[in-house]
């Protein structure tokens, strides 16, 4: 995997680099999960990539050693309920945010996936595929990824008829057909079943 140089896309004295990424934008059901992550400079785990790019059990293994090794990490969520009220891309923001503001150190710069950056509280931008980019942000999509999927096993064990740990929460047809069939949980996105459920 050939990642950029991250320091080509930060202002010269920022040391500090932190990697954001979300998990969990296009499920019907859940929160949605973000990441921060600030790794040791020219540290590259090996085998990181985009967390869509890895099987579980390489995220796994990954999402150990990030841990283990990088200089800062955090995990943070939007519940469903705010997805509904806010939207899920301003949701995705404020998961974000909400992880930055959990560091144990304070980054000098962020580095966000996609083509959005607004109202983080540190100078930053936004970087399109930088899960394929960037160290940090590859880091950050598969701590996020993976702890969002714990979640969803969980969410199995507490509502079995969904399917949850098979789909992840995404509207595939036996998932829609479940919610056809027993209703929303308290933990499906009411404004993404409008297209599924009759009024």
């Amino acid at each position: 995997m050939d990642f950029l140089t991250q320091q080509t896309l930060v202002p010269q004295g920022a040391r500090l680099i932190c990697g954001l990424d979300e998990a969990g934008r296009g499920p019907l059901a859940g929160d949605v999960y973000a990441a921060a992550v600030i790794l040791p400079d020219g540290y590259i785990p090996e085998g990181l990539n985009d967390s869509k790019k890895l099987t579980e059990k390489k995220r796994e293994k990954l999402f150990d050693e990030i841990q283990e090794n990088a200089l800062a990490f955090a995990i943070a969520t939007a519940t469903s309920e705010e997805i509904d009220e806010i939207n899920i891309l301003n949701a995705s923001l404020l998961a974000m945010r909400r992880a930055v503001e959990a560091l144990e150190i304070a980054p000098d710069y962020l580095l966000v996936d996609g083509n959005v950056y607004r109202s983080f509280s540190h100078p930053g931008r936004a970087v399109v595929k930088g899960d394929a980019l960037i160290p940090a942000i590859a880091a950050a999509s598969i701590l996020a990824k993976v702890a969002r999927d714990r979640s969803l096993y969980e969410l199995d064990r507490l509502y079995p008829e969904y399917g949850f740990a098979k789909h992840k929460g995404y509207p595939t047809a036996a998932h829609r057909e479940a919610v056809l069939k027993y209703g929303p949980s308290p933990v499906h996105r009411r404004s993404f079943l409008k297209k599924i459920l009759p009024e």
